[in-house]
Formats: C-alpha cells, sequence, structure tokens
C-alpha cells in the first residue's frame, strides 16, 4: 500500500465564512491546502466539514471542489458571486448531512489515514472529532495557529480562553502530531503540554505567501502608511491613532501622511472606533478599508510608504511576510515572532513606544521610498511560497507515517 496516508481535509471554516470577499489569515491557510491538494494530488483527498448537528461528514468531492473555485474567484475581486458561493456551501452540506456516513473507496488504498484540521474551528468538539477519527479509522493532525486566549485571556472576549482551553486539551488528547506556524507558537504549545502530554511531535511550518497577488500600485498623491489585520485591542490600533492626532494637531493635517486601516471590525474595540468615527483630527486623514480584494490589498500596499504592525502580540503575521514579499518597508512590534519572520528585513519598535514608533514613521516619510525597501535583507526573512509550505506540511504528515507513529496510534 502506499506510504503516503489518505487525508480527510476539513474546510469548516471556509464554508462558515462562504462569501466573505477578505479571507482572513485562517481562511488563506485553508484554502491553500485544498487548492494544493486539488492540483496535485486529488485522488487521495476526501473533503469533510462538521454539520449543523454535530457530525464531521464527508462532502461530494465534485461539489466541494466547485465552492472552492468559487471562494477563490471572490477573493480575486469578483464580489457578485458571493451569493453563488453561500448556496453552493449550504447546498453541499444539505446534501452531505442526507448522505449516508462512509469510508471512500480510495482509502483502502492506503494504510493509514489522516483527518487534517487546520483551523480551530471545531477543535473544542472533542467528541465529534472522535467519531469521525473511529468511523474512517483516522488520526489526528491539527495546526495550533496560537495559544494567545490562554496565555493573554484580557485580548480575547469573555469565554474564549475557556472554550481555548477545550481545543488545546483535544489537541492533547487526540492529535497524533501538530503543525504550527513559529517557534514562539511551538513554545508556547510545550509550556501548555508540560506535564499533560510528552512526546507529542510538532513540526514548525512557516505560512506561505501568496504569488502573483502584485498588481499596479494605487495612484494616490498623498502618502500613507498601511495597517492590515483585524481591528480589535491586541491589535494595537491606539497606538498608531493617537500617533497621528498628535501629528495631526503639531502639523496639519495636509502634512501628515494618511493612515489605510485594512481590516474587519473585531470585538472589545468601542475606544478604537470612536476615535476612527470621532476624533476631529483624524477625519479625512484615517479611513477603513474592509472589503478589498487580494490584488486591491497587494497595490494598497505597493502603493504605500509602509507597513505598520504594533500588535502586542500574534501566533504569526501573515501581514508581515505579505509586505516584505513585496519588497515593502516595515514597521514592526519587537517581539519573538516577528524576528523570526522578519530577521533583518524590518525595523522593529515596542509596542509601548509611542515615540519611537513616531521617530520610525519620520524616517520612513524622509527621501525617496525606495531608500527605504529591504532589498537585500530580505535574504534574513523567511518568505516562501504556498505550494512549498503546504508540502512541507504534506512531508510532516508522511514523516509521522514513516517512523510508525500514525501506525501506533490510529484508532
Amino acid at each position: 500500500m502506499p506510504r503516503c496516508p489518505y487525508i480527510y481535509l476539513d474546510i469548516s471554516r471556509l464554508i462558515a465564512r462562504a462569501g466573505s470577499v477578505v479571507p482572513t489569515g485562517i481562511d488563506r491557510i485553508e484554502f491553500e491546502y485544498a487548492d494544493y491538494l486539488l492540483r496535485h494530488d486529488a485522488r487521495r483527498v476526501t473533503f469533510v466539514a462538521i454539520s449543523p448537528l454535530g457530525v464531521i461528514v464527508p462532502l461530494p468531492f465534485d461539489q466541494a471542489e466547485s465552492f472552492i473555485r468559487l471562494t477563490e474567484k471572490v477573493w480575486q475581486g469578483k464580489h457578485h458571486l458571493c451569493r453563488d458561493v453561500r448556496g453552493a456551501a449550504r447546498r453541499m452540506v444539505q446534501k452531505a448531512m442526507l448522505g449516508r456516513s462512509f469510508r471512500p473507496a480510495a482509502a483502502a488504498g492506503h494504510d493509514r489515514a489522516v483527518y487534517l484540521l487546520l483551523s480551530h474551528h471545531h477543535l473544542n468538539r472533542a467528541g465529534s472529532i472522535e467519531r469521525f477519527l473511529r468511523r474512517q479509522g483516522a488520526c489526528l493532525v491539527p495546526m495550533v495557529h496560537d495559544l494567545i486566549p490562554i496565555e493573554y485571556p484580557e485580548y480575547a472576549r469573555p469565554r474564549e480562553p475557556a472554550r481555548h482551553e477545550a481545543r488545546m486539551n483535544t489537541v492533547l488528547a487526540l492529535a497524533r502530531g501538530v503543525i504550527v506556524p513559529s517557534q514562539a507558537v511551538a513554545g508556547s504549545l510545550a509550556r501548555y503540554a508540560r506535564h499533560r502530554r510528552n512526546g507529542l511531535p510538532v513540526r514548525v511550518v512557516p505560512h506561505g505567501v501568496v504569488e502573483g497577488a502584485a498588481s499596479i500600485p494605487v495612484g494616490n498623491p498623498h502618502p500613507y502608511f498601511v495597517c492590515l489585520g483585524t481591528i480589535e485591542p491586541r491589535k494595537n490600533h491606539l497606538l498608531l491613532l493617537n500617533l497621528w492626532r498628535a501629528m495631526v494637531e503639531c502639523n496639519g493635517a495636509n502634512n501628515v501622511p494618511h493612515l489605510v486601516l485594512v481590516g474587519r471590525r473585531g470585538w472589545e474595540n468601542e475606544n478604537i472606533l470612536d476615535m476612527i468615527e470621532r476624533c476631529p483630527a483624524l477625519q479625512g486623514v484615517v479611513r477603513e478599508c474592509n472589503g478589498q480584494s487580494d490584488p486591491e490589498v497587494a497595490a494598497l500596499l505597493l502603493g504605500a510608504r509602509g507597513l505598520l504592525f504594533p500588535s502586542f502580540v500574534e501566533g504569526y503575521g501573515l501581514p508581515l511576510s505579505e509586505a516584505l514579499k513585496l519588497d515593502v518597508p516595515a514597521v514592526c512590534s519587537d517581539i519573538p515572532v516577528f524576528h523570526e519572520i522578519a530577521g533583518q528585513a524590518a525595523t522593529y519598535v515596542d509596542p509601548l513606544d509611542g515615540m519611537g514608533w513616531r521617530r520610525a514613521i519620520e524616517d520612513l516619510m524622509t527621501g525617496s521610498i525606495e531608500d527605504h525597501r529591504p532589498g537585500r535583507k530580505l535574504a534574513t526573512a523567511k518568505l516562501f511560497s504556498w505550494p512549498r509550505q503546504v508540502r512541507e506540511g504534506l512531508s510532516f504528515i508522511e514523516d509521522l507515517c514513516g517512523s510508525g507513529e500514525l501506525h501506533e496510534r490510529c484508532p
């Protein structure tokens, strides 16, 4: 039998966000694995999702493939297809629920099977996952993106720390190996697992960067900076908004670069939104953009004086790698995970050092933008294509097979 295991790839996250015009980082990860397997190894994959009844069900392959391709088109800017994507997701899940649960015939050609869960979507549903593993004779290999709600509960919604503990407990109880995006997350998981589960195989697989997303820079005659990410307290937007208010009050609105906030509105963000909407100094200087396609975001970055990324904590930081891939200057928080990603290619400032951020912004406003591009320093950054990183993740699964880890631990 083939050494490569059969893969049940869960796309519940994509289904839950069907029709969203802007992908989150986790949406992107789930899509990239699905896309890679469709292009290169479709014969050894079945797409699955959790149903409204809490049962993980195999999805009709043709409908799943069509749904994934429609999702891709929406992200590329074809927003008129949003309703079609939502309808495709609904019909696909309904058909899966009406059909009987089965073990695909192709799986019989493999002596091992893996349930690959790349989001935290229902990782807290241990019972649902365990029943699926037993039914399909599969092993769980999840991706853990971060442990932020446990380590920094002040940045999470009130009930999220308990939910995340349930997710991590599912990982420790059922996972046969874990993929993480950074050494920072690997360290967090090791600390959490201490005295609970020893010897859990973990592989660090940094996220990839979308290839070919670049387009013509936005033709904005006024210089601007971009901050890319969900608007929530952990992202530290208030630091930038207070800086911009001070710069406007000191220099006048016409002499201050604009700030473009790209990202949907998140949670616990009332103070941030109050400043955006009601602070007189910021009107016409700070603007939100929360419906851009991948090419439109790339165009915004290409035309910017730089990316600003002042987060207090991150599990990875896709906006940073995406900006650097386009050779866009980046100023980011002086936290370990960003050093891990960017190496010497970014400017690092403590997320509490307001004056340090102001100096870094003013420095990027001097001279030509070309003087500030990372250029050769990009060689020190971890910037990889998505196909390469998906192959790395799948290679980890195959290594588990070769070591006997999956065979010994599968039901």
